[in-house]
């Protein structure tokens, strides 16, 4: 078990848990150390449009049913990472499978400027 002193030692002057950040500590360029984040997972999906609709046609909705979108064919699809939009594109086929060739990435500036 742990004491008060163990607890203690973790706390910055001010009483405040002290973290290490991801800034280089010798500062030089702001370089930022990723090396921390590279293999944590993230979700990525596309989507090709959205729609509302009651739980009534909801409900209705079987086997050879079609629900109209809020985007006109050949519009480019939406990009996300963990929910957040990152990139626009256009789907392509590769092998027979499915893929998405991005035609416009979104800044990081941008993307911190839309999560607020």
């Amino acid at each position: 078990m742990s004491n008060s002193n163990d607890a203690a030692a973790l706390l910055d002057p001010s009483g405040r848990p002290e973290f290490e950040t991801l800034m280089g500590v010798a500062g030089e360029g702001g370089d930022v150390n990723l090396d921390l984040i590279l293999d944590v997972p993230v979700t990525l999906a596309m989507e090709v449009g959205r729609t509302r609709i009651s739980i009534r046609n909801l409900l209705q909705l079987n086997q050879g049913s079609v629900v109209e979108l809020d985007r006109a064919a050949g519009e480019p699809l939406d990009v996300f990472v963990n929910g957040t939009l990152v990139a626009h594109g256009e789907v392509v086929v590769i092998n027979e499978k499915f893929g998405i060739r991005l035609t416009d990435v979104i800044s990081p500036a941008e993307r911190v400027r839309k999560l607020r």
